[in-house]
């Protein structure tokens, strides 16, 4: 494995790590708390998550979209949110560390796609919506200074086609002074400053 497929699997992992510990930060009472996702409480956007985990897992084997069928749809997060969200995110990096994995092109709705691009869907996925995720609850919006250095980079090429296709939100500015992770979602259509006290 190269240097580069080497850092995208370490990236990946970490973005996984990153929102599966925010996860766990969850309380009883929080899972009906709204989020930055319109329509889409606490508990809709940790399950949206971790149907994609669960779907990544044999899509990196190399199985397609009718194989994997519907066994992922409803709710996958059952009594143990926290659990459930682990489990799912450690099997998609250990699928995605296999011998040959990174070599292979997955085969999505839209059709056949680089691993490496599916890959950093996801990370971005775990990044953003775990951001979604510490401003719902109050957690620590911090993270991984690396994760969020990568995503940045290759979001800054995709931003433009997904917003035309009408993916994401237009970008949101802030009146703050933010740092990459803030400018990161404001790109995805977020307002950095959400759930935030307004200023005198």
């Amino acid at each position: 494995m190269n240097n580069l497929r080497m850092e995208l699997l370490e990236v990946y992992r970490r973005s996984v790590a990153e929102f599966t510990g925010r996860v766990s930060q969850v309380r009883d009472d929080q899972w009906k708390a709204p989020t930055p996702c319109d329509d889409w409480d606490v508990r809709t956007l940790v399950n949206h998550v971790v149907y994609e985990d669960r779907w990544a897992s044999p899509l990196f084997q190399g199985a397609t979209i009718a194989e994997v069928g519907d066994r992922y749809e409803g709710d996958v997060l059952g009594a143990d949110p926290a659990g459930n969200a682990r489990e799912a995110g450690d099997d998609s990096v250990r699928e995605l560390a296999a011998p040959g994995a990174l070599d292979r092109t997955v085969h999505l709705s839209y059709g056949d796609t680089p691993i490496a691009e599916y890959v950093n869907q996801l990370i971005a996925e775990h990044v953003v919506h775990g951001w979604d995720l510490a401003v719902a609850i109050g957690a620590d919006t911090r993270m991984d200074a690396d994760v969020v250095r990568a995503c940045a980079q290759w979001f800054a090429g995709q931003e433009q086609m997904y917003r035309e296709a009408g993916m994401i939100a237009p970008r949101v500015e802030s009146g703050s002074a933010p740092g990459e992770l803030e400018r990161l979602v404001a790109a995805f259509g977020r307002d950095p400053d959400w759930g935030q006290p307004a200023k005198s």
